[in-house]
């Protein structure tokens, strides 16, 4: 590989509530939440080809990479650009898959607002936005790039600031199926519409929920009992349809203390919440 590659982080986000307010008629749902990055990330490392191939070198494991976000995302800004340049490609993986946060829509993203730079394709943010959306309901807000209040399938996107706690993640043994649980017929649909004034002056009150909890803790056991663990310390949510579990603490050293605590086989990590996306201050610094 060529030296001097575009690095850039991958970061991780969480959805401090998660309420379904309805079916929509082509199946998806009408949801609020509120996502918030963090300071954990994957980083991307992107290096320019000399034809159009787009390589993932080493592959990651157990997925092909035709199915991954990452080429996906690469392949789709060729096509709809036209671009006959390529990259080879490599990450350093830190995001634990299916936890819900975030890592497969994160990767996609910086590969799109990566190689939008590298091969100088000058397309606008919300052009990089309508693509990734093709990719997964989650890219756009990692294109955003701003803590922010979403509303529709996710895509209508409101800044806010919630506070940047620090936060204790519990990965759970599992993967949990976001379509398996979208689809399943005791999800919870019909939680009302909620406004940002409330969140803000009341977001750790218990009207603010993630509507999957109860049928995801049903569903795994792991889940639960990453859940009951850290209740006993601290209010636990889970993230968007999970399995991560957290709660918000005021400094480093009460997450890491609380992480201390936790049942031998939960993997523990701790991490700042950040409203302006760790991504795009890589970016910046790159100008």
């Amino acid at each position: 590989m060529p030296h001097s590659p575009l690095s850039l982080p991958a970061p991780a986000k969480l959805n401090l509530f998660l309420h379904i307010c309805g079916r929509r008629q082509d199946g998806y749902h009408n949801l609020q939440t509120v996502f918030q990055f963090l300071t954990l990330s994957d980083t991307l490392h992107f290096y320019p080809a000399d034809d159009a191939a787009i390589l993932l070198q080493p592959s990651m494991p157990g997925i092909d990479d035709n199915d991954n976000l990452i080429v996906r995302a690469a392949k789709a800004l060729q096509k709809i650009t036209g671009s006959t340049q390529g990259a080879r490609i490599s990450i350093d993986k830190r995001l634990p898959m299916g936890a819900g946060i975030g890592g497969g829509s994160s990767n996609a993203a910086t590969t799109l607002l990566a190689l939008n730079k590298l091969w100088r394709l000058d397309l606008a943010r919300h052009e990089l936005a309508d693509i990734g959306r093709s990719l997964g309901a989650d890219v756009p807000i990692f294109i955003h790039g701003h803590s922010a209040w979403a509303e529709g399938i996710g895509e209508k996107l409101t800044d806010i600031n919630p506070p940047e706690n620090w936060y204790l993640l519990l990965i759970p043994p599992c993967h949990v199926s976001t379509a398996a649980i979208f689809s399943h017929p005791q999800l919870t649909r019909n939680s009302k519409m909620m406004k940002i004034p409330a969140f803000l002056e009341q977001g750790k009150a218990r009207q603010f929920r993630n509507d999957c909890e109860t049928l995801v803790r049903q569903l795994y056991p792991e889940v639960d009992k990453a859940f009951q663990a850290l209740s006993t310390i601290a209010e636990a949510r889970m993230t968007g349809t999970g399995a991560c579990v957290f709660a918000a603490f005021d400094t480093r050293q009460q997450a890491e203390e609380a992480g201390q605590r936790m049942p031998a086989g939960l993997q523990c990590i701790v991490s700042q919440g950040s409203n302006i996306s760790p991504l795009h201050q890589a970016l910046r610094s790159t100008d």
